[in-house]
């Protein structure tokens, strides 16, 4: 169970801060089952309330400093996604998204900057679709990496690139 001033991914919403755990006083909804009262990162005037043992929502802590770290350092060994065929590549991302896995969110994100400057050298542009799944992963890799890391999710990106350009025996403080 998450403490009240937590923060957790809920599902595609993204990052949520835990704003209270109670009970709903609703007909039809048992009094004795605890709901989360959760504040989305991106959209802090709304609220969710959701079942302590939701099922159907992945929900999990927000990974720790450490693990954000290694996850950066690893990110240059983080394969792109496999795309056999034009047809699947939306479901393909989709699954990546829904995971709610960081390292998906990075593989969406090289995937698409790969495929984007392929297009671009071919005098193309990068399609709507693969733009909107590029922005989906950027913004819910940056906001969960933010926490950790103590900075807003718009300084992430130029923060990965200063400790991917150092040489590795200054990246492991």
């Amino acid at each position: 169970m998450f403490e009240k001033g937590e923060y957790i991914v809920y599902g595609t919403t993204g990052i949520c801060r835990v704003e209270d755990i109670t009970t709903m006083d609703m007909a039809g909804v048992p009094r004795d089952r605890l709901y989360y009262v959760l504040s989305p990162f991106r959209q802090k005037e709304s609220r969710i309330f959701t079942p302590v043992d939701n099922q159907k929502t992945v929900m999990r802590p927000v990974i720790s400093r450490e693990e954000a770290m290694q996850l950066i350092d690893s990110m240059p060994d983080i394969e792109e996604l496999w795309i056999p065929n034009e047809k699947m590549r939306e479901e393909l991302y989709k699954e990546a998204l829904r995971s709610c896995d960081c390292k998906e969110w990075v593989r969406i994100i090289k995937t698409l900057y790969t495929r984007k400057k392929k297009r671009a050298h071919a005098g193309k542009k990068m399609p709507a679709t693969d733009e909107r799944y590029f922005r989906a992963a950027e913004e819910n890799l940056y906001s969960e990496l933010s926490i950790p890391l103590g900075i807003s999710p718009a300084e992430v990106e130029t923060y990965i690139t200063k400790r991917l350009d150092e040489p590795s025996m200054e990246r492991i403080s």
